[in-house]
């Protein structure tokens, strides 16, 4: 791949980690002038300063980076002004990538006890002479180690908290619809290329019903919807927009599902390559649509998975 133009910048709405950080990281080492947006606690910030040096050491490109909720209309008004400044008279936004992860994990019903995995657990304690909670223990920890046959006896815990219309709100607007809200705000400032690419992240949560994923599954099913709808209505104007579909992948925001380590498990056994898609396996393809030669790709799904979703268990 080929360096980008030296006037051309990526604003990376979630880059301190996951997809977002991979995909500064490669489109940096390619000549992109990157913008990164985050929202993280002070603890947590040790960690990304050394990643944004990184970034900075290794890459001969512009680098700003900005604490702040791009969820808030105050945050964002305060982001796009930074934005302007920055850029300056020729500077423009080649990349809109949306990487926000920030949703309701609740379910929608209460749980019921998984019977089958309960008396298959009990009986195997009791043929090695063990505990229950011994035996479920070595179970998780052997599925953390990759020994995903295992995924079937194990089972996850999301509380007694359900979720509800606020969470429902919260979540559609931060992971989908504040997608629009982006675009609007950077094409009224002015701020976009001429040859412009918007890009969103979806997951198979989008059709596939996981427990607990319910709110972030509309908001994909939304992200979607209003990234088609760019596609169309900002076409004229040299936007091409299009969303992104990562196979599971052992993100920090996976690490917040419950019972990530099975669907872990289960991509792996899943997957024609035996094994989970990776942030920069995402990258690579979120850079490859900011080419010239990906200039007539809009309005599409691409999916980053490596064959999972076709591939049966």
């Amino acid at each position: 791949m080929r360096d980008f133009n030296s006037n051309h910048w990526a604003v990376i709405l979630g880059g301190s980690s996951g997809f977002g950080l991979a995909t500064a990281k490669k489109l940096g080492s390619h000549g992109m002038n990157l913008f990164i947006v985050h929202r993280d606690r002070r603890g947590a910030m040790a960690r990304i300063e050394k990643e944004f040096l990184e970034i900075k050491n290794n890459c001969n490109v512009q680098f700003v980076s900005l604490n702040v909720n791009a969820l808030t209309d105050d945050g964002r008004a305060q982001i796009l002004q930074t934005v302007k400044e920055k850029l300056g008279a020729t500077g423009k936004v080649r990349l809109l990538l949306h990487s926000i992860a920030f949703g309701n994990l609740r379910p929608v019903a209460p749980s019921t006890k998984d019977t089958t995995v309960e008396v298959a657990i009990a009986k195997l304690a009791q043929k090695l002479g063990a505990t229950p909670e011994s035996i479920d223990q070595a179970i998780s920890s052997l599925i953390e180690e990759g020994v995903s046959p295992l995924h079937t006896m194990h089972s996850s815990s999301f509380g007694d908290s359900l979720l509800g219309d606020e969470d429902m709100k919260h979540t559609i607007y931060n992971m989908g619809s504040s997608l629009l809200s982006w675009v609007q705000d950077l094409f009224g400032s002015d701020l976009f290329a001429s040859d412009a690419r918007v890009v969103g992240l979806t997951s198979e949560g989008n059709e596939v019903a996981w427990r607990g994923y319910a709110a972030v599954a509309a908001a994909k099913a939304v992200l979607e919807s209003i990234s088609r709808s760019i596609a169309v209505e900002f076409a004229p104007f040299g936007i091409r927009s299009n969303v992104v579909q990562p196979g599971v992948t052992p993100t920090p925001a996976l690490k917040l599902i419950p019972g990530h380590d099975k669907m872990e498990a289960v991509a792996k056994l899943r997957n024609p390559f035996k094994r989970t898609t990776t942030p920069e396996d995402v990258a690579n393809v979120i850079a490859l649509l900011c080419t010239d030669e990906a200039s007539w790709i809009n309005g599409s799904l691409i999916r980053v998975d490596g064959g999972e979703h076709i591939s049966p268990l």
